[in-house]
């Protein structure tokens, strides 16, 4: 989306011409949930003056009760008009960083936290980071009374059209009101799973790619809704086909200049992003707790389904992690195919832009690409080619983030201990739970 520097009296004059009526103030919390605070337009003064304030504490991640009034302070560069609510007049929205009391940045704000992170990056010599997303999602049926049902929109496959994508004039839709919102789509096309799609819009840089995702997800669930449809971003909503995935592709810039390329280098691959790509390999086991946060996450990244299973890259082949598209020149970039949608993208990119500096200030080398296929190759052979396995758990998971430094560090104390606490809980509460497949195997045997 084109970046509008806007003043508060534009946006005020705008507000009056396109006769907005209220205003949703929106941020992330730790678990990656859009929240919002909507007000009348006849607070914009105060919101604009960065004094609106809300209660953290009911926010989780955010703040105990004894600490918690916040301000929301909105970044006026995210104005925008959303073209579907205009009943009583339309609604706005600002995305908006946490703020304490006392006028610091919140440490818990995820928007906040890779802002700093990216700090880190400009400290190092870089100008910006660029992420080109692709996120999957599933249409499901709703009933009669709008609840959801487990019947899937189609019986389409990837690259499928109508009749047998019924969800194509959906699909077109939602792109028509991303356009409007000023998304320059790429590319919309159902994806191999009965029922899944993908749409996928041009790159940006860190902040404004994270916010585009946070959008997308807002306006693919509005429009799905009528069509009589629920959206869903949960990677495996059903089993025995794919799930859905967010693969990143990412760039570093130095100025104009894409810092991944060099035409004299194996592959046109510059030095820095052999380095950047051995930070990625060195801490996936680390970052594959924040980039697929689930308990249903690991559900997906099973052989068979075409996730990532095994830490490895290539040049070729799209079994590994990491893989390095075939364009190059400004569109260098590396592409990691573990990434789900239901991740947090302001956390899952300060996890990941953090990994692949520690691969740049320490030197590190990666190791050799492997252009076999994977999943064909025996044990020994992924153990002579230093191919590891991504963590089968989310438990695994985050015993893996524990002891990653660096990853810690990208996520900040404050999420960290937040977010650590989240995930607990959450394995823990599907430890318990007997599920349908234990009854059907056990009951009866035993």
């Amino acid at each position: 989306m084109p970046k509008v520097d806007y003043t508060a009296e534009q946006i005020k004059e705008i507000a009056q011409n396109e006769n907005v009526r209220f205003l949703r103030l929106m941020f992330t919390d730790v678990s990656g949930m859009i929240k919002n605070v909507e007000v009348p337009i006849s607070q914009i003064d105060k919101v604009l003056d960065n004094k609106m304030m809300f209660d953290g504490s009911s926010i989780e991640g955010f703040v105990r009760i004894e600490e918690s009034d916040m301000y929301l302070c909105p970044d006026l560069t995210t104005w925008m008009i959303f073209p579907w609510e205009a009943e009583h007049g339309k609604v706005a929205r600002l995305i908006c960083d946490i703020y304490n009391s006392d006028g610091t940045p919140f440490a818990g704000d995820p928007r906040g936290n890779l802002k700093r992170v990216l700090y880190h990056m400009q400290d190092l010599g870089f100008t910006s980071f660029e992420l080109g997303p692709e996120p999957e999602f599933f249409l499901f049926q709703l009933d009669k009374d709008e609840n959801i049902t487990k019947n899937l929109n189609d019986h389409g496959g990837y690259f499928d059209f109508a009749p047998m994508d019924l969800g194509e004039n959906c699909r077109r839709d939602i792109v028509l009101e991303l356009e409007k919102l000023g998304f320059e789509v790429e590319a919309s096309h159902h994806e191999a799973a009965p029922g899944q799609h993908e749409i996928d819009f041009k790159y940006a840089d860190a902040i404004d790619a994270c916010d585009n995702i946070q959008t997308f997800k807002l306006v693919v669930k509005t429009i799905a809704r009528k069509y009589g449809l629920h959206a869903t971003f949960m990677p495996k909503p059903m089993d025995g086909i794919a799930g859905s995935g967010m693969h990143c592709n990412m760039s570093l810039f130095k100025g104009e200049k894409n810092a991944f390329y060099d035409e004299n280098g194996e592959l046109e691959l510059s030095q820095t992003a052999y380095q950047f790509l051995a930070g990625l390999i060195k801490h996936a086991r680390a970052y594959t707790a924040v980039c697929d946060p689930t308990v249903n996450s690991y559900k997906r990244l099973v052989p068979g389904y075409e996730a990532p299973v095994h830490v490895a890259w290539s040049g070729h082949n799209r079994s590994p992690l990491i893989r390095v598209p075939s364009s190059r020149g400004m569109s260098t970039r590396l592409e990691l195919r573990s990434v789900d949608p239901s991740a947090n993208p302001y956390l899952a990119l300060a996890t990941l832009v953090e990994a692949g500096l520690d691969g740049i200030q320490n030197e590190l080398v990666p190791p050799e690409g492997v252009d076999r296929n994977i999943y064909v190759m025996t044990e020994e052979e992924r153990t002579k080619a230093q191919i590891f396995d991504l963590p089968s758990t989310l438990h695994n998971a985050l015993k893996e983030l524990k002891d990653d430094q660096v990853v810690i560090e990208a996520l900040g104390s404050h999420i960290y201990e937040n977010f650590i606490e989240a995930k607990q809980m959450e394995w823990s509460a599907f430890r318990q739970t007997v599920s349908e497949w234990e009854r059907e195997q056990y009951l009866e045997l035993y």
